[in-house]
């Protein structure tokens, strides 16, 4: 149910932030157009997952500029305006919850390179990881904090 959740905020932010709509809108539209397809991952997006993704994209929104600063600070080579936008919209929602959500992140960064998969390029898959990987490794250098973790 989460890996759906994460897929509808990214699906959402996507409509966000490349097609101008509101925020609320881009979800409704995105929990549509994910009710017809089949369900990816053997998985139902129930209430609790859309409450799920309601979270991350709030939190991203609500920290935006110290997500896009950290992934900024991580990615070397790229800015964002070269980055596919799709493999961006995963980035920025990963890096939140690697940043704000108590997920560990094993699973968060295997999602996401999951998502990145399915809707990015032939290396979005490769480039996401290579990107979350970086900041798992500033993370535990101690250069950029996070709230505990469970598990």
């Amino acid at each position: 149910m989460l890996r759906r959740a994460r897929e509808l905020a990214m699906r959402a932010l996507f409509a966000h932030t490349q097609g101008g709509m509101e925020l609320e809108e881009a979800l409704c539209h995105a929990l549509e157009e994910m009710g017809g397809d089949e369900e990816a991952y053997g998985e139902a997006l129930d209430e609790e997952g859309v409450v799920f993704a309601r979270r991350l994209l709030a939190g991203y929104k609500a920290h935006q500029e110290e997500v896009d600063r950290v992934l900024r600070d991580t990615v070397e080579g790229w800015d964002f305006a070269q980055m596919s936008k799709t493999d961006l919209t995963v980035l920025r929602l990963a890096t939140y919850e690697m940043l704000y959500e108590p997920t560990p992140f094993a699973p968060l960064i295997e999602v996401a390179v999951k998502i990145a998969n399915r809707y990015g390029g032939e290396h979005s898959g490769s480039f996401v990881n290579g990107v979350l990987g970086r900041l798992y490794r500033r993370i535990q250098e101690g250069e950029v904090s996070t709230v505990p973790k469970e598990g």
